[in-house]
């Protein structure tokens, strides 16, 4: 019995049938998903996703402001008020160890949160690709269809995204005969393969990421190429971000 492996382009193609009940992967190269690696890797409690900055900060209000920290873009560039903006450097064991992190961006966190009724939601990029790989893999063993999501740009296809997509979507079928691809899934497996040996071609290339290097953010760029920089597993449960451990068996 075949199992569907799918990719979707931004948070506005999500419909519950989309996500009821499979195993969704968020993909935000730049930078959701490689920042909130980040900061689970360096020792955040958890991260908890808001689609609008006025959530995060209304939120933060009323929390012990000593345990959390805010977090986040708009079109790029740090909030004002906010703590750290969403470049994945500024997440350090010394800045964000023990806290709760509260985070919103653009693109990113608006697709965690159109996750609702999925089975499992994991954040997945090149900074924990082989991590999130190996739960995506399980998934598909055992026979659970999983959606990859990529988040985009303002609405838009992004390339950065849908390279991870494909690339993901090769690891994931190796040895696997069972796993049905849909068109999308195959035409970023095609993407994958024409950046497979260069990582940072794919931002040279994108929008996205010409647009962060003319803002300063070009050292993110580095670090969000880099494979298995962060190898931490981030499952989306209960409206938080948390690092897959012992205690969050899956």
């Amino acid at each position: 019995m075949s199992v569907r492996l799918d990719v979707l382009f931004g948070a506005h193609e999500v419909t519950p049938q989309d996500v009821s009940g499979r195993v969704v992967a968020v993909i935000d190269v730049l930078r959701a998903s490689t920042t909130i690696a980040a900061a689970l890797h360096a020792g955040a409690r958890a991260v908890i996703p808001f689609a609008s900055t006025e959530e995060a900060a209304t939120r933060a209000r009323g929390m012990d402001r000593d345990a959390v920290l805010l977090g986040g873009e708009r079109k790029m560039l740090p909030i004002p008020g906010f703590d750290f903006g969403n470049s994945p450097a500024e997440y350090t064991p010394k800045s964000v160890g023990g806290k709760t992190l509260l985070f919103t961006t653009t693109n990113g966190t608006a697709a965690l949160v159109a996750t609702q009724g999925a089975r499992d939601v994991v954040v997945a990029s090149f900074a924990n690709f082989t991590a999130a790989g190996a739960l995506l893999r399980a998934a598909l063993r055992g026979g659970n269809p999983v959606t990859l999501l990529c988040a985009g740009r303002d609405g838009h296809f992004s390339l950065e995204d849908a390279v991870c997509a494909g690339r993901l979507a090769k690891h994931l079928v190796q040895r696997n005969a069972k796993v049905q691809l849909g068109d999308a899934t195959l035409a970023c497996q095609l993407l994958a393969k024409k950046f497979e040996h260069s990582l940072a071609r794919v931002f040279e290339q994108s929008e996205h990421g010409r647009a962060l290097v003319e803002a300063g953010f070009a050292r993110d760029l580095e670090i969000c190429a880099t494979l298995d920089a962060f190898p931490v597993v981030p499952v989306y449960h209960d409206r938080q971000v948390t690092k897959l451990g012992p205690d969050l068996v899956r």
